[in-house]
């Protein structure tokens, strides 16, 4: 998501920091600034927009200091503009900050108490003002920083700087990238390798709960609470298109591994696990108008379309209110049915979809309610939405959506917890269990991405396939869809994703032994009837990928090619199941030399009918 960059040393901080937040690009953001300290003086530079509105500003208003900090935003909370940009300051603190702190509003509420005002709308901006009281109490940094950051909780990449002590820079890290470039006396932070890759090879990667003083030409390492750690650096010999890729092949592979973290991010400051419910800060419904909804049409393209159709299953399910699924580009012209009593959710990640805003344009002129579930804050969708789930993904390179749509499943999960609560239909202990669940979600992703190495095995075996067979039943039909679809895009094998008990009524003509067939056979509801299907296909010599729970013998037993994953339960699997698809389409695509991240003919956000 957002880009750190910082510097102390000899030079000028300045033209570093721009240089390494322009190698930063690639993350995406939607607003940049710096600071640097100079003689005990400060000075910020910001802007909304490209980092060029940054470098213009520089060029009229330079800034002097061998002490700096820079940020590319990627918003979250608060729209993109210059004053939500970083870094913010309060009193003699300036920070810049990667993640999301999730007691930001407790925070916020106890510091404007004791007379703070603030400037922005970010989660960040708390940090600065806390530090800020922490030096009035005891002016020493140090401390006052390590005070913060215990009050913390969510996830975050800091860099911090203090007026009143213009030779040291402190940087922290919990659950967001930071890395540490070593000089000759002088020190570079970074939130990716890329950024500082120019400047120096030997890189001390921080962990979580670590925290570096830099001052005095030394940099000194310790835990958060303030025990000494001796870090050892490791020389880099990427390239710079590895260093952005951060040494994956393709940006694909990369955002398959950023999944975990993705949808810690989704959920974080979103959980009230005590209460069973979930807060959802941009939505902007009240409970009796949730609870008034008597149906519901979810408007989606693509990959998000198959999103919507899990989303149905969870609403339906578990909050018993009808639902509707439409192509975006269908529902307009087709006369759709639509009152004040129905909710429109449309989904896309980049907020900008043609389609897709036509069909929100299309169901408000109707008089419906609307909400989006959108990865891009401030986005044409989001801005015309009633209310918004962002999700929070980040930014995705890769043309085939990987991260965003498990963070869209994501989404789709916790309002289906919101409006359950809202409408009764969801009891406290039910929610609760709920959120047990997808707090489990992250830990399990990272699990079932061990299989890269084996799914890659798998990919050599198949890869000449002309046709291929998804299969998969209830929620993990739209799962098959989505499979099907990341194959179809990156390596330009057809491929088709059906219910596996439609099979018998065309598809199963298609069955020989030259085609493989993806069976998703989790245990669940459907598991027996999903067993007969596999055995349908097998009876006519079909080539079976089972996806299935881990431990399962009785599958492994009957099919030639088996892919375990961690078994949580049926509400859930459809995010862990995604994965290997993902890893199978990828390697297939790699080993036939196709363009991963930009495959033929496509592109990443359609903005035209």
């Amino acid at each position: 998501m957002c880009g750190i960059v910082g510097y102390i040393g000899g030079q000028q901080a300045s033209p570093i920091i721009l240089e390494g937040l322009k190698k930063l690009e690639y993350r995406g953001y939607d607003s940049a600034g710096i600071a640097t300290l100079g003689d005990g003086d400060s000075a910020i530079r910001r802007s909304q927009g490209k980092l060029i509105n940054l470098e213009n500003i520089l060029r009229d208003q330079p800034l002097a200091g061998t002490v700096g900090i820079g940020h590319t935003r990627w918003a979250t909370h608060g729209r993109p503009s210059e004053i939500n940009a970083h870094p913010h300051k309060a009193g003699p603190v300036i920070l810049v900050h990667n993640g999301i702190i999730e007691n930001y509003l407790q925070l916020k509420e106890q510091l404007k108490k004791a007379g703070h005002t603030f400037k922005s709308e970010t989660d960040t901006e708390v940090i600065a003002h806390l530090i800020e009281q922490a030096l009035k109490a005891e002016d020493d940094f140090e401390k006052a920083v390590r005070q913060t950051l215990a009050q913390l909780r969510g996830a975050y990449a800091v860099c911090i700087l203090n007026e009143k002590d213009p030779g040291c820079l402190i940087a922290a890290k919990l659950g967001s990238p930071m890395v540490v470039g070593l000089g000759e006396r002088e020190f570079f932070v970074a939130s990716d390798i890329p950024a500082i890759l120019a400047y120096t090879r030997e890189m001390v990667f921080m962990e979580d709960g670590e925290l570096v003083i830099f001052k005095d030409g030394a940099a000194h390492f310790s835990t958060i609470a303030g025990n000494p750690l001796e870090k050892k650096a490791r020389h880099i010999d990427w390239s710079p298109m590895m260093a952005e890729k951060g040494g994956y092949r393709h940006f694909m592979l990369k955002e398959i591994h950023e999944q975990p973290r993705a949808v810690r991010d989704t959920i974080a400051g979103r959980l009230l696990e005590g209460e069973g419910d979930v807060y959802l800060e941009d939505l902007q419904f009240s409970d009796r108008q949730l609870a008034a909804i008597k149906r519901i049409v979810i408007i989606a393209c693509g990959t998000s379309w198959h999103a919507a159709l899990v989303g149905k299953f969870y609403i339906e399910g578990l909050c018993r209110v009808p639902v509707e699924i439409d192509i975006a580009s269908e529902f307009r012209y087709r006369n759709p049915v639509i009152d004040e009593h129905t909710l429109a959710i449309v989904i896309s990640q980049s907020g900008e979809t043609a389609d897709t805003l036509a069909a929100l344009r299309e169901a408000k002129s109707r008089g419906a309610m609307n909400m989006a579930i959108c990865n891009v804050v401030d986005s044409s969708i989001a801005r015309e939405s009633a209310g918004v789930i962002y999700t929070h993904a980040g930014p995705e390179i890769g043309v085939a959506s990987t991260k965003a749509f498990v963070t869209q499943l994501t989404a789709l999960f916790l309002f289906t917890i919101r409006l359950g609560r809202a409408n009764c239909m969801i009891d406290v202990a039910h929610g609760q269990r709920m959120i047990a669940a997808l707090k489990m979600i992250p830990g399990l992703l990272e699990e079932t991405l061990k299989l890269n190495e084996y799914v890659e095995k798998v990919a050599k075996k198949y890869m000449n396939a002309r046709d291929v067979l998804y299969l998969g039943r209830g929620k993990n039909f739209p799962i098959a869809l989505e499979g099907a679809l990341k194959l179809k895009e990156i390596s330009y094998i057809h491929a088709e994703g059906y219910p596996a008990g439609e099979m018998k009524h065309g598809p199963i003509a298609l069955i020989d032994e030259e085609v493989p067939v993806v069976v998703l056979v989790p245990k669940g509801s459907s598991y027996e009837k999903t067993l007969s299907n596999m055995e349908e296909v097998i009876a006519r010599s079909g080539r079976v990928i089972a996806v299935c729970s881990a431990g399962d013998e009785e599958v492994r037993s009957r099919v030639e090619t088996v892919i375990e994953i961690p078994h949580l339960n049926e509400d859930l699997d459809p995010l862990l199941l995604s994965v290997p698809l993902q890893l199978l389409a990828y390697h297939i695509a790699v080993l036939k030399g196709t363009d991963v991240d930009q495959p033929r003919n496509l592109a990443k956000s359609v903005t035209v009918e």
